[in-house]
């Protein structure tokens, strides 16, 4: 054992990573069973969960069914959704609505006390509950903390984040942990044979993203690193309508203001989406992405209207997105909001099964590093947090069901080095991600992304930036080797589906590393190996 490692008392704990709804909600559900949660922020910050504004999508209404909820999720997942899973998690939604309301959550009532619902994009019925038009994820987050710290049998561990997942055997180990924001400290070993990752996305991978920080793809990473399975890692989800005020993270202009009437206009004024789509402004989100992306890139600009929707009403309807533009200098009761396609969800993750088990032993995963066949090439709006809490509710009912195994022993593992990240790499690779791996991709520029991932995952210093680099090289790799245009991945040398491409994508570090040095001796083949395993 290293002399600069810390090791914490052995436990017999589950360890829960991450202070997300999927976390939370997790660690909630195995009470009173002991859980060590770890959350690299303080609770109720650095989750996208808690800035999630749409709501939740459950099929709770008159007249509205989980099976017609299923299908519209089917309908916008390009071919590959899961539909067993899409309607298992659909059918889950009631109960769990009403857990969070048990938590606390003040979903918001209509005059007759039942809970209001709302519509968003591809939704073929109102079936989305919110809180305060825009305020759900907040909410929900604010509540699930509070219930967390009151729950004695949950050990909370605030400010260190998980930089490698420790394993022996073909099971798992423990957790390298280290303290957020200090590159230099001691690292931390914390021996765990029952561990739950919910670590959130990659939209920090991408210069422009509405994600916070801490989204940039760490679970993924070490999870990868271990030797686990990988899911979709192609599919990312560009929201098309982040408000563009010079701000990292941008600010989010909720799908909700479209669905209440809300529209997408470039910088003469002229609407746009309705050429596009027959749904206009409320199209599947990556043929609203392109068409923003592709009025900026024209430039025309593109903006988000408004005005005569909901005019004097908007502060009262959407408080976290008017607080958002008056301080930016916007007045959305009178004035258009520049919007840009950000990096909003990653459809991609550790492949997980129907209870959130990952293919390496005592793994659990679940939240948006997961990856369970819901969402297949594009995810149908509001449905990651329903998805979130189903499947914490379904990995806590598995443990609950196993017998703790013995504590495993860190002195036979290999810990990886720390070191302080390099601001500029960082800067670079974000800038790649934005560049080559957005909204709008082709072969040479995916195959500079996968050289250059490559070999700043190799030669990096910092665990925290060769994270970084692993999970940039699996999205980028996977992307690279998808020769076809499906849900949000568009190619435009590829820019039509081909049917015999319409299944998952299963892959590992090790098949993403080879796509990689293909690309790197022969720049110009296409004879990478297949990412299917």
């Amino acid at each position: 054992m290293q002399d600069n490692i810390h090791t914490l008392p052995r436990t017999d704990d589950v360890v829960v990573v991450g202070g997300g709804l999927a976390g939370l909600f997790c660690a909630l559900k195995l009470a009173p069973r002991p859980v060590t949660l770890i959350s690299a922020a303080p609770l109720g910050q650095g989750a996208s969960s808690a800035w999630a504004q749409g709501g939740i999508a459950a099929a709770m209404a008159e007249g509205d069914t989980p099976e017609a909820h299923a299908a519209d999720t089917v309908a916008v997942g390009g071919g590959i959704v899961d539909e067993a899973v899409a309607l298992g998690i659909a059918r889950e939604a009631a109960p769990r609505i009403h857990d969070l309301l048990a938590y606390g959550v003040p979903f918001d009532r209509d005059l007759e006390g039942r809970l209001a619902v709302g519509r968003e994009a591809a939704h073929s019925a109102r079936r989305i509950v919110h809180v305060r038009g825009d305020g759900a994820g907040a909410a929900i987050i604010a509540a699930l903390s509070d219930a967390v710290r009151r729950t004695p049998s949950i050990r909370l561990i605030e400010g260190f984040f998980a930089e490698a997942l420790l394993t022996g055997d073909g099971a798992v180990a423990g957790l390298q942990l280290r303290q957020a924001g200090e590159a230099e400290a001691r690292p931390i070993l914390l021996a765990a044979r029952t561990v739950v990752l919910a670590t959130g996305g990659i939209g920090h991978l991408y210069a422009v993203t509405t994600n916070p920080r801490e989204a940039s793809g760490s679970g993924l990473a070490i999870a990868a690193r271990a030797g686990a399975v990988i899911a979709d890692p192609e599919f990312v989800q560009f929201h098309p309508t982040a408000i563009m005020v010079g701000r990292d993270p941008a600010p989010l202009a909720t799908e909700a203001l479209r669905g209440e009437g809300a529209t997408l206009i470039n910088g003469r004024g002229e609407r746009f989406m309705a050429a596009r789509h027959p749904l206009a402004e409320l199209a599947p989100r990556d043929i609203v992405a392109r068409g923003v992306f592709a009025e900026i890139s024209a430039g025309r600009g593109a903006f988000l209207d408004a005005r005569q929707a909901l005019g004097a009403r908007f502060a009262d309807k959407f408080p976290t997105v008017h607080a958002s533009c008056i301080a930016a200098g916007i007045d959305p009761a009178t004035q258009a909001i520049p919007i840009a396609p950000a990096a909003h969800y990653h459809m991609g993750g550790i492949a997980v099964d129907d209870r959130g088990r990952t293919s390496i032993d005592g793994l659990w995963a679940g939240g948006e590093v997961s990856s369970t066949g819901a969402h297949g090439a594009n995810r149908l709006a509001s449905n990651s947090l329903l998805e979130a809490v189903v499947y914490a509710a379904r990995i806590a009912d598995d443990i609950a069901g196993r017998t703790s195994p013995s504590p495993a022993r860190l002195a036979d593992v290999v810990i990886p080095r720390g070191g302080a990240p390099d601001a500029a790499a960082v800067k670079q690779l974000r800038m790649l991600m934005s560049a080559h791996v957005g909204v709008i991709r082709d072969d040479d520029g995916l195959a500079d992304a996968v050289r250059s991932f490559a070999a700043l995952e190799r030669e990096a210093t910092s665990i925290a930036v060769r994270n970084m680099a692993t999970a940039a090289l699996l999205v980028a790799a996977s992307a690279s080797n998808r020769c076809e245009s499906r849900g949000a991945h568009f190619r435009s040398d590829h820019s039509a589906d081909v049917p015999a491409l319409a299944q998952r994508t299963m892959t590992t570090l090790a098949a993403v590393r080879e796509i990689a040095d293909s690309l790197t001796k022969c720049p110009k083949s296409r004879t990478a190996p297949p990412l299917t395993v």
